[in-house]
């Protein structure tokens, strides 16, 4: 998303403002998968005998899903679709509060059993959020890192509590109507601290709730952890030390030397006492926070450490990370094991009775056994070594001594995805786009319907662009990207409603062949056929033509004064959305957008309601579907010569230039050479051919 500001613009001066950006995001026919690597895990226990647990996962795709788990499979029973960016990590805290945080730069609150609804963002961090922690017997206890170096302490039930507004003093702070069942503000917490050492939650009177900051980091925070009753926090990143903190006061209690690079995760006991950091030193260390030092360091890796998890007595740790490699680790005998090997690197790691799941930079996650309530069954199956305490002495014996066998060959579980797209062409008629996914398959997009209408399987990507080439020139209208690991797809005004096309070109029954069609405006009446539907089942149709359905207000005159907007008079100003611009209902792509108020917001086209206006959507968007206005063009045409065809008998027939629009079909020539220059329809065949 676009980040508009002018700070820093105090000399009055005019300075025209990027306008907001509308973009849309495909949708893989299969939306129970995940199409991009899983940043985090976690694992809901069912809370009666015959209930269900779950399993939450967050990927880099910007979603979150639950997993109905049995013993053999794993059901996706709803999507949680709110953030704009990748899904960094996730915790459950307060009653069935489900917090999530996305380098959006946002916090969500869902309630995890519900269809996946936001029931708030919380904005607070100046940069991506990359780690949650939670307190497990303080449930309502919540603490954020990221990488503007802010680390926040929250109070879940206080930020979930509705704030009361006094006239309009706080309507900047309002939530988008999109991402909730209300428009209630998006309320952060104050967490002070009472004379009895508990939480209290205050609201400032100008800005509501606000966080409590641990601050003294100076770099990115990679990494959180939280004991069961939220009385200390350590946190870490790439300054390479870890600090520890009082969560109830946000003040620093201690920092610890020790590893030699960026801290990646980290572990607290349930009281406290000890914390375990693994790092991109390839180390794992053992800290005991009452002693202040470093007690164990565990060389089992050979690269990075990026995920941590424990035994519920923390007698042992599972890790994983960069080399692929899961490995078990008994904390006082120094024993190690490998429990698995995967073709990707390991993100994160959660237990699940006797089990474990992983999570990799891959869409699909596995689970492997890993007799968590008996590690030591695992180590009778032989195979382990016991971890150096110098990372050099692991990476030598990897070399030189016998090649590690895991203990596990097959995971018991897999919960596929699909194939992210890591390679895209915007093909030049600029209405397809050929893309390449990580299985190798190449396939052809159609960005005005957001559906594949071609899969070539594993081909040249190379090769299929060069046979695809189109002797055409179209403006480019549009940009795409594949951070989320499908086709999105940006519109920016103006330069979206640069490309027209003839309707004849694009095979539209019924409408004149010489009606010119704007594609953008065409493609927004079908990505919002579905909102204006339901806009006019709740308000009725405009009053007239070119008529504001906006509350009353000229959209075209809110827009700061610096840009106009006329009426494309070339175009019916209807709702009618033709053939080669409608969006698929059963994989309907996603609406990234923002509006007046709030900030940025992702939905379901088929998830509008239309209540949705001005504050949701950019005031051009609304302005092209609802008016039928579209911003000024430059009336630009093209000079050319008229030439007979190399080897007909015929003369040049004029020795002026001609001029043209961007666009002209063949036709319209033939018919100038017919009524001006008089020629027969034979002899045109014959200097056009």
């Amino acid at each position: 998303m676009h980040r508009v500001g002018s700070a820093g613009n105090t000399n009055n001066s005019v300075r025209p403002r990027k306008e907001k950006r509308l973009t849309y995001v495909f949708s893989d026919a299969d939306d129970a998968k995940h199409c991009a690597g899983i940043n985090c895990l976690k694992v809901l226990k069912a809370t009666v005998s015959d209930g269900c647990d779950y399993l939450f996962t967050g990927s880099r795709d910007g979603t979150l899903k639950r997993w109905a788990l049995s013993e053999d499979s794993a059901t996706c029973s709803a999507t949680f679709e709110s953030h704009v960016d990748w899904v960094n990590d996730a915790v459950l805290a307060g009653d069935r509060t489900l917090v999530s945080c996305s380098s959006d730069t946002t916090l969500k609150t869902w309630n995890c059993l519900s269809d996946g609804t936001c029931t708030k963002t919380l904005r607070q961090h100046s940069d991506y959020v990359i780690c949650l922690a939670a307190a497990e017997k303080n449930s309502n206890v919540v603490a954020s890192g990221g990488l503007g170096g802010e680390v926040f302490i929250w109070d879940v039930e206080a930020a979930l509590t509705p704030v009361s507004k006094s006239g309009d003093a706080m309507e900047d702070d309002c939530s988008n109507g999109v991402n909730g069942s209300t428009n209630s503000l998006p309320v952060t917490s104050l967490r002070t601290i009472s004379s009895s050492n508990s939480i209290s939650a205050h609201t400032s009177q100008s800005h509501g709730y606000v966080p409590v900051g641990a601050k003294g980091h100076k770099e990115s925070v990679y990494a959180l952890a939280m004991n069961d009753s939220g009385t200390r926090l350590v946190s870490g990143g790439t300054e390479k030390v870890v600090r520890v903190w009082d969560p109830r006061t946000g003040s620093k209690a201690m920092k610890l030397r020790g590893h030699t690079d960026n801290i990646r995760a980290l572990l607290l006991d349930s009281t406290g006492r000890y914390c375990l950091s693994g790092s991109s030193d390839s180390m794992i260390r053992l800290w005991d926070l009452g002693m202040q030092r470093c007690v164990h360091s565990y060389a089992v890796h050979t690269d990075s450490v990026w995920a941590l998890a424990s035994t519920p007595t923390f007698s042992h740790v599972y890790s994983g990370g960069r080399d692929l490699s899961l490995y078990l680790t008994d904390l006082a005998t120094r024993e190690s094991i490998l429990l698995c090997t995967k073709e990707h690197p390991i993100l994160q790691l959660a237990l699940h009775d006797d089990s474990i799941w992983a999570a990799t930079t891959d869409s699909s996650v596995h689970r492997w056994p890993a007799e968590a309530h008996n590690p030591q069954k695992v180590f009778q199956r032989g195979g382990s070594f016991l971890a150096g305490n110098l990372s050099f002495s692991r990476a030598r014996v990897s070399l030189e001594g016998p090649t590690l066998v895991p203990v596990y060959k097959e995971p018991t579980l897999i919960i596929p995805g699909t194939p992210a797209i890591v390679q895209h062409e915007i093909l030049n008629n600029r209405r397809h786009v050929l893309t390449k996914d990580t299985a190798g398959s190449v396939k052809l997009w159609e960005i005005t319907r957001g559906i594949v209408i071609e899969d070539y399987g594993k081909v040249s990507f190379e090769e299929k662009k060069e046979q695809l080439f189109e002797m055409v020139s179209i403006p480019a209208w549009f940009t795409v990207d594949t951070r989320l690991g499908n086709l999105s797809v940006h519109l920016d005004t103006p330069q979206c409603f640069s490309a027209e096309m003839y309707s004849a070109d694009l095979n539209i029954v019924g409408k004149p062949e010489d009606d010119k069609v704007n594609l953008a405006r065409e493609t927004l009446k079908g990505l919002l056929a579905h909102w204006l539907a339901k806009r006019r089942q709740k308000h009725g149709p405009p009053t007239s033509a070119n008529g504001d359905v906006l509350s009353g207000k000229d959209i075209a005159h809110r827009n700061l004064g610096h840009s106009r907007v006329e009426v494309d008079g070339g175009a019916e100003n209807d709702s009618k959305v033709y053939p080669p611009f409608e969006f698929s209902t059963v994989s309907p792509p996603s609406v990234v957008t923002e509006g007046s108020q709030g900030g940025p917001w992702r939905k379901k086209i088929t998830d509008l309601d239309g209540s949705e206006d001005e504050k949701d959507f950019p005031w051009w968007c609304l302005d092209c579907v609802l008016n039928n206005r579209l911003p000024p063009k430059e009336n630009t045409k093209c000079s050319f010569y008229l030439l007979p065809c190399e080897g007909s008998p015929f003369q040049i027939l004029t020795q002026g230039k001609l001029s043209a629009p961007r666009i002209l079909r063949i036709h319209k020539t033939a018919l100038y050479l017919v009524d001006v220059k008089g020629l027969t329809a034979h002899g045109v065949h014959l200097l056009l051919r």
